[in-house]
């Protein structure tokens, strides 16, 4: 079985300028990916796919592929993940190289470890499912969520105003760090989202979503609780 790491970096980020490559301690935080990838032993091919020339170079620095830039197509702000990785499947088969299974790594993650992406792997073979999504669990339990109307305060499901939080059924959302997807099932469901999904529980202290310089700064405190426990 062919595997394939594809982490996704393009050049544009409005919100943190050049966010992919900007330094997280100590190093550009597009190296964790690429070194998580790399460690691991899993692959055959850990690749970027990007339509910048300076991610490209960093890229090859840290040991990843770039055979090829973005189209214009993927490169727009409103193009998907899933169009990302399908136009690297496919630049590969033109390629004459076919992979079974692929993991896409988002370039701004580096709570992702060679061990998580072993134990993960190790978790979708032979489970059945399509795909491994990693996920959290709200820290508030959204069923008893409160919404503003006519500039009033009321419950979105008012059968749950009574109910106590630790009856509540747990909910869980994406972490938006890696997908674990086999190749065949992606093209069949044309989406990571959609078909047999199986979760990878992840811990709050090990997530954060960095869309600007506060939540990178927490990103970091958490990185380096990560780090101190894992040497102890």
């Amino acid at each position: 079985m062919r595997k394939i790491a594809i982490i996704t970096a393009r050049g544009g980020s409005k919100r943190i300028p050049r966010k992919n490559i900007k330094e997280f301690c100590g190093k550009p935080i597009l190296a964790y990916s690429i070194e998580a990838a790399r460690t691991s032993g899993l692959f055959d091919t850990v690749m970027v796919s990007t339509d910048d020339r300076e991610i490209a170079e960093l890229a090859r620095k840290y040991g990843a592929e770039v055979p090829f830039f973005r189209s214009e197509r993927t490169a727009g702000d409103f193009a998907t993940t899933n169009d990302v990785l399908l136009e690297v499947l496919e630049e590969y088969e033109k390629r004459g190289e076919c992979y079974d299974l692929g993991c896409c790594i988002y370039p701004t993650a580096p709570f992702v470890t060679a061990a998580k992406l072993k134990d993960a792997l190790g978790r979708l073979e032979g489970s059945g499912a399509d795909t491994l999504i990693p996920v959290v669990a709200f820290s508030y339990p959204p069923q008893r969520a409160m919404v503003v109307r006519e500039d009033r305060l009321v419950f979105e499901s008012p059968q749950y105003l009574d109910s106590r939080s630790q009856d509540l059924e747990p909910h869980y959302h994406d972490v938006g760090q890696f997908y674990l997807f086999y190749t065949e099932a992606f093209r069949r469901n044309g989406k990571l989202m959609v078909g047999n999904i199986l979760p990878y529980v992840v811990s709050e202290m090990e997530v954060q979503d960095i869309d600007n310089q506060t939540d990178w700064e927490i990103a970091e405190i958490k990185y380096r609780c990560m780090e101190g426990r894992t040497r102890s």
